[in-house]
């Protein structure tokens, strides 16, 4: 459990280290990604998980996986770098609700009564966190507000990472993780090469970029997929929403952001219909 929850104090830590950094997110992105690539690619010193390699008729999953998870981390960043960390983690954290929603359409799992209540209650969430009419977050969307732009790429990010969250299961059935993380890496770090700017004070913005690569990039899945051989997967996703809390903590201590009683609400209800979804044993 100890391996999970250092896993998720590094994660919670990423909103932070993004609103410090004052880096491009595609640059952020695309050297994290190959930080992470090159320790990952030490394994393959090993024969266990050379032999791991996927086969050329394999790649196709990642070539789906790798934009996914880029369309992920980026929606995921831009919410950070848009709107307050509280928004940015509570709007992705309606995945496990989405992920609820399609499973019946991709996995052929029941559709049931509380699933479609956790639907109801994120939604319910979200509106409370709004604190505004759908007429006028429309308007806002058209007049290009900053906040509600970010709170829109927080939602992105939860569509992403359901899909994300459903590719990896079936994937994990016939890949090592540590493999899954190289070429998704990997290929994120493709996709991006044409847009990596060389107009970067790299001496000012190293600590960010060595800390996203070597610690949320590598570390953190690394201690999370061992917590992951000793605690049960339901017992896992529960502790997962202790990252939100711990994010906010963080805004609040180091960035000062205020906390209001509607994020507090309308979270706590996002944050709930979550469990709701993990606990569903209908």
């Amino acid at each position: 459990m100890l391996y999970i929850l250092a896993a998720l104090f590094m994660w919670s830590s990423l909103g932070l280290v993004i609103r410090l950094s004052g880096i491009p997110i595609h640059i952020l992105i695309f050297y994290s990604c190959v930080i992470s690539s090159l320790i990952f690619g030490l394994m393959f010193f090993s024969k266990r998980y050379r032999k791991e390699i996927p086969k050329p008729k394999s790649f196709l999953y990642f070539v789906i996986l790798g934009p996914l998870s880029l369309i992920n981390t980026f929606s995921f960043f831009y919410a950070y770098k848009h709107t307050s960390i509280a928004n940015a983690v509570l709007t992705h954290y309606t995945a496990p609700i989405f992920v609820a929603f399609l499973a019946p359409i991709f996995l052929k799992e029941k559709l049931t009564i509380r699933i479609l209540l956790s639907i109801a209650v994120a939604t319910a969430g979200l509106w409370i966190m709004l604190g505004i009419s759908v007429k006028e977050f429309f308007g806002l969307i058209m007049e290009g507000d900053r906040n509600t732009g970010g709170i829109i790429a927080g939602l992105l990010s939860g569509v992403a990472y359901a899909i994300l969250l459903i590719i990896m299961r079936v994937m994990s059935m016939g890949f090592h993780p540590f493999i899954i993380a190289f070429f998704q890496n990997s290929i994120i770090a493709l996709i991006l090469l044409p847009f990596a700017s060389t107009k970067v004070n790299f001496i000012s913005s190293l600590w960010a970029l060595a800390v996203m690569g070597i610690v949320h990039s590598t570390i953190a899945p690394v201690l999370y997929y061992k917590g992951l051989r000793v605690v049960t997967a339901n017992r896992a996703a529960i502790l997962g929403y202790l990252e939100p809390v711990l994010a906010i903590m963080l805004g609040v201590l180091f960035l000062n952001e205020a906390l209001n009683l509607a994020t507090v609400l309308g979270g706590g209800l996002i944050l709930f219909s979550g469990y709701l979804t993990m606990t569903n044993n209908n």
